[in-house]
């Protein structure tokens, strides 16, 4: 097979390296992919959100499966365009991906399922927002309706921290995502994921696994993209999952369904657990990133297999052989990040890092300059290992890190502190 991934984080850099272990992949390329992704597939300079252009690459290079890593495109309909051009395609249609593209969407079409979250507002003014966080007063939560990069949540411990998140968003910080603004009561409890892939009719559960969104370490500070994650998560007991697919899920996908837009792709439930009770806090249409890392590292080149069948529409009788040990993985983000980062450090220390099943480095915002690797993003790499015990998978991640030569960048010491 020939196979196609849209993407140049870690998410793509961990997919690609899953994949490309499977004996049918015989080609594989990566578009745009980054210099990690550059040593394990063909990597192509094209625009991700421009359709045309994705499906010329896909048909000069006879492409049997285009998986789709990031959410813009898919928002944008880049997977409509490959499915009109003929191709199988592993991910949303734009209509099933307003689960991810827009806050508003996803609890309207929860509140038709009966599925819980969250007591919500929509707002297109600011002044209204802020009257009704004072009414309501806090602590709350304030989201940008569109996409944010993980970026467009502020959890308001106070009501003038909540209007002056308001007042940023109208004022344009996320550009059109901010249009609007959906204000949230604040959910106490435990954050989890959870990550089913469906072909439009069956669903299959795939995984767990638990992020650390604030960029601080015991979870303070502003919310990033992600500063790591490990898997499995301990507080997404089978009876736990057994409820969020029977109240949440499920009744999910029948509504999109019902609407004329079944969902195909995993989807990936954001939840907040708390006494053995899950609500959602979001959706999101594409694997996590770094959940996919610590997700991908446990699976290996099953994977393909198992996506292949959900683009083809044939989960139904699928089965997810999980392997019964943990992954974690660190962030290494660049100095400065999640706000102005350093860029074009130079990274060292690289070529001694294990790359094998226990130990990888997934690059995310990486580049090549005169044979170096040098960071050009806020969130650069991603150290994961496997261990018997997550324990000794945080042990051998945080070696790696240790070995790492890169005074440009940061991580959290206390990736997994919750389950550790």
């Amino acid at each position: 097979m020939n196979i196609l991934i849209l993407g140049s984080g870690g998410r793509e850099h961990s997919l690609a390296w899953a994949v490309n272990q499977n004996p049918k992949c015989d080609r594989l390329i990566v578009a745009p992919g980054n210099a990690g992704i550059a040593a394990v597939a063909d990597c192509a300079d094209i625009d991700v959100m421009d359709g045309a252009a994705v499906v010329e690459l896909a048909e000069g290079a006879s492409v049997d499966l285009v998986i789709v890593g990031p959410e813009a495109p898919l928002a944008a309909g880049v997977a409509d365009d490959l499915r009109a051009a003929g191709f199988s395609v592993f991910g949303p249609s734009a209509a099933a991906a307003q689960l991810e593209a827009s806050k508003a969407f996803t609890h309207e079409i929860c509140d038709a399922a009966g599925a819980p979250m969250a007591e919500w507002a929509r707002f297109s003014q600011a002044g209204a927002a802020k009257e009704y966080v004072r009414a309501q007063g806090a602590p709350i939560v304030v989201k940008a309706d569109g996409l944010a990069a993980g970026k467009g949540v502020v959890v308001a411990e106070d009501v003038a921290t909540a209007c002056a998140a308001i007042d940023e968003m109208f004022g344009g910080i996320f550009g059109d995502a901010g249009a609007e603004v959906v204000i949230e009561e604040f959910m106490g409890g435990e954050e989890a994921s959870f990550f089913v892939l469906c072909d439009g009719e069956t669903v299959l559960p795939f995984g767990t696994a638990q992020d650390h969104k604030r960029v601080g370490e015991s979870d303070t500070g502003p919310n990033t993209g992600g500063m790591g994650a490990y898997s499995p998560a301990p507080v997404l007991t089978e009876a736990v999952q057994a409820q969020v697919l029977d109240r949440i899920i499920r009744p999910t996908v029948a509504e999109m369904a019902r609407r004329g837009t079944p969902f195909q792709g995993v989807l990936y439930a954001g939840l907040m657990i708390e006494d053995g009770r899950a609500r959602l806090v979001e959706y999101n249409v594409r694997f996590g990133d770094p959940e996919c890392q610590v997700l991908m590292m446990r699976l290996g080149a099953q994977v393909l297999d198992l996506l292949q069948a959900c683009a083809e529409g044939r989960l139904a009788g699928m089965t997810v052989n999980w392997a019964g040990d943990h992954a974690l993985t660190v962030v290494m983000a660049a100095n400065g990040y999640p706000g102005a980062y350093e860029k074009d450090s130079l990274i060292g220390g690289l070529g001694g890092l294990p790359e094998d099943s226990f130990q990888m480095t997934f690059h995310a915002g990486t580049t090549e300059q005169d044979g170096k690797v040098v960071a050009t993003g806020g969130r650069v790499l991603n150290v994961t290992a496997r261990g018997a015990s997550l324990a000794e998978a945080h042990a051998r991640a945080y070696a790696m890190v240790d070995a790492l030569d890169w005074p440009g960048g940061f991580c959290r010491r206390d990736i997994g502190w919750r389950a550790l």
